[in-house]
């Protein structure tokens, strides 16, 4: 009999005979009896002879319980052995990329900018050192000035290193006694710039003594109305310096990638696995980095094992990222060599064309979760470098197994990458991006770098990676063009950290490690997707839309 009015005493999704069953026993149910599980687990997924080699839009993450909200996930998780982040995020070491201003922003907001390397060595340097004197606890190697330091060589100082306030001690020298302080207020509209700084410097300075810790120092800053807390010993010699700007810093980037000691940003740079990269590696070691990438489009290679070995023996203070890698063989030479983390990645990039002109590479996903699996059993963890084009593949890089994600094209874009923005044809803001393979990089002449009997190098960091150096005619794996304005990633890595975070909740994982650990236990489920599942699952049907990602 039909229902009628909403008034039936049978279900007509119940066959015929069937007694209902009472709905306080789903759960029951479904743990007991139902025995079929929604998707596939990850093995299930990635097996390559039934489904081929997956890239992130091949398919979907199962939502599971929200029994939290979004803000409470929390993002921790290691990026070499040693050092571990707030957040999983990184720029790649592309010239278009990452230099001091992109690495500084990155670590400010808790992941890591990889410098790189198609420059000159010094010039490379000069970045790593602007990145580590940016932020510190105790500044304990500061620009000091001596008397005879004169007004117009403190004001290009400060051009040089973008802040203005000098200690001034009466040899010029740390662990000198300290006569004053000079600051941007003070030589801004000084009349005579061959003026001595003692004529100019402020004297009525509000000191700590040697011995008094991060916090009562903070305190004592924070109290006072100096720029510069500068600690002294019993004799008033300078032993280092504390900056309000620091003091705020900390207050406004609270998820900051620090050393625990020095309170500095961490900095990561590249080179390449040539021998003049060992002196390259030197100069950059003398600056103050903290993590050398190798970089290589190819990781598994003598030269990059010979390299990891010497960074290893000469530089044990340092932790080395090797790659990049997309099979567990070559995964396997660079664990064995001693590498500190691993990037995994072959042709995937935007800007990448490796896997059309070589015939060489792995599906992104793939390569991820295989290599990832592997290293895991060795304690190395993996970078998920190229193909990131939205929150979602940082979800699925992060799902199958790498603890970071590396992003070069999705932040070419922003203000703090190189270059300079551009009208297009079309009449939008856009941005130069170029693949580290293609001819314009690795015609590059800047990294160029002068030999011991004054001859210079033509190779640069683009011919290096792809091992072109001897080549009369270049191969590209890259291509150039542009990439749409994103403003800051001041506000963008935040957006891409909320939507990170909403995305763990709507999978039930409370932190990286448990979204990690579901996959590992196949309690986080996932659903191949068709060509159809793709196109329903993106914007379709509209005669016109406005795709705003944040705001």
């Amino acid at each position: 009999m039909p229902t009628t009015n909403g008034h039936s005493t049978s279900s007509p999704l119940i066959p015929p005979g069937v007694k209902p069953m009472d709905p306080r026993n789903a759960l029951e149910y479904l743990e007991n009896v139902y025995k079929h599980e929604d998707g596939l687990d990850v093995q299930t997924l990635i097996d390559s002879s039934t489904n081929g080699g997956l890239t992130y839009n091949d398919f979907l993450v199962l939502p599971g319980y929200i029994g939290f909200p979004a803000s409470a996930v929390a993002l921790d998780t290691p990026v070499t052995k040693r050092i571990s982040l707030k957040t999983p995020l990184l720029s790649s070491p592309m010239d278009t990329v990452t230099e001091h201003s992109m690495a500084i922003h990155m670590a400010l907001l808790g992941g890591l900018g990889v410098i790189h390397h198609n420059c000159s060595a010094e010039d490379q340097a000069e970045m790593v050192r602007k990145v580590k004197r940016y932020e510190n606890g105790f500044i304990l190697d500061p620009v000091v000035l001596s008397p005879t330091t004169t007004v117009s060589e403190a004001k290009q100082l400060k051009e040089k290193w973008g802040f203005g306030g000098f200690p001034v001690t009466e040899n010029g020298t740390l662990r000198s006694r300290l006569i004053g302080m000079i600051t941007t207020r003070d030589i801004q509209f000084h009349p005579n710039p061959s003026d001595p700084v003692t004529r100019a410097m402020s004297t009525d300075l509000v000191t700590a003594p040697s011995g008094t810790t991060l916090a009562e120092a903070n305190a004592v800053l924070s109290k006072s109305k100096k720029g510069k807390l500068p600690i002294v010993d019993s004799a008033y010699n300078l032993i280092s310096l504390l900056s309000r700007s620091d003091l705020m810093k900390n207050l406004h980037y609270p998820l900051a990638s620090k050393l625990p000691h020095s309170k500095q940003l961490i900095c990561a740079a590249a080179i390449g696995t040539r021998p003049e990269d060992r002196e390259r590696l030197k100069t950059l070691a003398e600056a103050g980095l903290d993590v050398v990438v190798l970089d290589s489009s190819q990781g598994n290679s003598v030269f990059q094992i010979e390299m990891i070995e010497f960074v290893k023996e000469q530089y044990p203070r340092l932790d080395v990222i090797g790659g990049n890698v997309v099979t567990v063989a070559q995964a396997a030479n660079l664990i064995a060599a001693g590498v500190d983390g691993l990037r995994i990645g072959m042709g995937s990039g935007s800007a990448c064309i490796t896997q059309e002109v070589m015939a060489v590479g792995r599906p992104q996903a793939t390569a991820v979760y295989n290599v990832s699996k592997f290293a895991a059993r060795f304690g190395v963890p993996c970078i998920a470098d190229g193909g990131i084009q939205n929150v979602g593949h940082i979800v699925k890089g992060l799902a199958l197994g790498a603890s970071t994600v590396m992003m070069g094209g999705l932040l070419a874009g922003t203000t703090e990458s190189p270059g300079n923005y551009f009208v297009s044809r079309e009449g939008q803001l856009v941005k130069a991006y170029r693949g580290m393979g293609s001819i314009d990089a690795m015609e590059d002449k800047k990294a160029g770098s002068v030999t011991a009997n004054g001859g210079k190098h033509k190779s640069d960091a683009g011919k290096a990676r792809y091992f072109s150096e001897g080549d009369r005619l270049l191969v590209a794996q890259g291509v150039s063009g542009s990439v749409l304005d994103r403003g800051s990633v001041t506000k963008f890595v935040p957006y891409l950290l909320a939507g990170l975070q909403h995305s763990l909740q709507d999978i039930g994982a409370r932190s990286l490690s448990a979204l990690r650990d579901g996959v590992r236990d196949g309690t986080v489920r996932f659903e191949l997707r068709t060509v159809s599942a793709q196109a329903e699952g993106n914007v379709h049907g509209l005669h016109s839309f406005d795709k705003k990602l944040y705001s």
